[in-house]
């Protein structure tokens, strides 16, 4: 087992990943049992990276270990997931009000590209591209504030509640709502504006949790 693990250790950051991936994109569902065999076709990993993989995504709450009965996808309740869009209020205003103060010249270009992919997707409620423009939206914001305990600390919540997320992006009317609330974060991050980055990410943010609550 060690000679496995010694001649087999990159794999196991790239396996947890490919399987965060999974779980958020709801290729795997809530309470679906993982088994070590399974994952190892599927994925041509060692059954030691698929171990370190899954301790890996149980520290970070995602799957859950059972006494005698293995690993399994944990589910998020949406109290929970409230509760995580709460906390990420705070560190995603930080990082918005980071991003706004370090904006360079070539981050302005990018982030003008998605706000016009965001405008156009929303427009045509193309709700595959326009969810896909705001998740790079958010990375390449943490990309810019280059706050790197904010990011950990957020890229952990954000794994959690994605799966609650991915399927508000398909509430009707949703992207109607949310579409003007991601341009403003843009507007005042190009501005150089920390104040009304902080004020527009924490509106985003609550507009999260009342949806959230209204599918209780």
């Amino acid at each position: 087992m060690s000679t496995t693990i010694e001649t087999d250790p990159a794999t196991a950051p790239e396996l947890t990943q490919r399987l965060r991936d999974a779980i958020q994109n709801a290729e795997f569902a809530p309470h679906q049992r993982l088994i070590e065999a399974d994952i190892s076709e599927r994925y041509g990993a060692s059954r030691a990276s698929v171990r370190t993989a899954l301790l890996n995504l149980t520290n970070e709450g995602l799957v859950e270990r059972l006494p005698n009965r293995g690993a399994r996808v944990r589910a998020i309740t949406v109290d929970e997931a409230v509760e995580i869009v709460e906390v990420r209020m705070g560190l995603e205003s930080l990082v918005a009000r980071k991003a706004a103060e370090k904006l360079t010249a070539q981050d302005a270009t990018v982030l003008r590209e998605l706000r016009a992919r965001i405008a156009a997707a929303a427009d045509v409620s193309n709700l595959i591209e326009y969810s896909r423009a705001n998740q790079e939206l958010d990375q390449r914001i943490r990309e810019i504030a280059g706050h790197a305990t904010a990011t950990q600390l957020l890229e952990r919540l954000r794994a959690q509640s994605a799966r609650h997320q991915f399927r508000l992006s398909f509430v009707p009317g949703r992207a109607a709502t949310s579409a003007p609330e991601h341009i403003a974060i843009i507007d005042a991050i190009l501005a150089h504006d920390a104040d009304a980055a902080e004020q527009a990410t924490r509106v985003h943010l609550a507009g999260i949790v009342e949806v959230l609550r209204a599918t209780a």
